[in-house]
């Protein structure tokens, strides 16, 4: 038989794993009731501009007036899209070739400078980026294509693409990093090369965590706020031609913090933005849940890591 003072030890760590098993499911618990709260919270305003103004016109109307009581969500839609597109090229373009030479090619040196610099720029905060992006990015687009304004959806890709690189990159490595030496072992020992082993090899085995860090990366351009409002113009209007990415534009984001501040509560112009959240929080969600599917097939199909 136990001596006291060990059935006091046993009883004093059994009492510690159950407070921390109860906090750790207190929390779970927690963060699913506060995302369920904020879906409810954001159907019950949104539900009376969809009511007044009919669902199909506010998501397909090609007019957002306010002063008119004009709610068409289409040309917010199209701005959104055209910035998410053309910033996710940049995003992909210059995050995973980044990647690429981090896990696979940098020496030492290389890698431990590049490797902070990368992180700091992870690190800094969005007004920054679109203050910088004013005062640089919006003067050469203005000086360099001859336009009115260079506050423009072109600007608003470029910044929020550039914005976003250091979070794909980082993703992207840790995946390429966590593949198994042997694969690359095996495939060296065939007698593959270096670049080969890392286009047949390394990155089929890592795409389930590349894709998925591109899809989440979508949803972090579609949800950036102060930056793409600096810079974009915010105005909600269609471009002419659709694809005209120097054309004024406005996303999600910029609409809601740009006209929120000054909109009399309770008004439908109240209800319509947040209509806007609305949508975006569903975006935002399809987009997560559609990145744990597709990580989850491709793991399935290749074996991903």
């Amino acid at each position: 038989m136990d001596p006291p003072d060990k059935r006091a030890v046993r009883r004093s760590r059994r009492y510690g794993d159950d407070f921390v098993e109860a906090f750790l499911f207190f929390a779970a618990i927690t963060s699913i009731l506060v995302i369920v709260l904020i879906f409810y919270f954001l159907t019950y305003e949104s539900f009376l501009a969809f009511r007044e103004v009919g669902f199909f016109e506010v998501l397909l109307g090609q007019k957002w007036h306010p002063p008119g009581d004009v709610f068409g969500m289409m040309p917010i839609i199209v701005g959104s899209v055209l910035i998410t597109f053309i910033a996710l090229f940049i995003n992909i373009l210059v995050g995973i070739p980044l990647a690429i030479y981090l896990s696979e090619l940098a020496g030492p040196w290389s890698r431990e400078f590049l490797k902070p610099a990368i992180e700091l720029l992870a690190g800094v905060p969005s007004i920054v980026y679109g203050f910088l992006g004013v005062l640089v990015l919006v003067v050469y687009l203005e000086k360099s294509f001859n336009m009115l304004t260079g506050r423009s959806i072109l600007a608003g890709a470029i910044l929020l693409g550039i914005m976003f690189i250091p979070a794909l990159t980082t993703i992207c490595e840790d995946a390429l990093r966590a593949v198994p030496k042997e694969f690359k072992e095996g495939s060296l020992a065939l007698g593959a090369t270096h670049w080969q082993t890392v286009r047949w090899v390394t990155l089929p085995a890592a795409s389930s965590g590349i894709i998925a860090a591109v899809i989440l990366n979508v949803g972090r351009i579609i949800g950036e706020t102060m930056a793409a409002l600096l810079v974009v113009g915010n105005v909600a209007r269609m471009p002419s031609p659709l694809f005209d990415a120097f054309d004024r534009g406005a996303i999600f984001t910029s609409v809601i913090a740009g006209e929120m501040g000054e909109v009399a509560h309770g008004s439908i112009h109240y209800h319509s933005l947040f209509a806007v959240g609305f949508v975006l929080l569903v975006i935002v969600t399809v987009l997560n849940i559609s990145a744990d599917f597709v990580r989850a097939a491709i793991q399935k199909k290749f074996g991903g890591y």
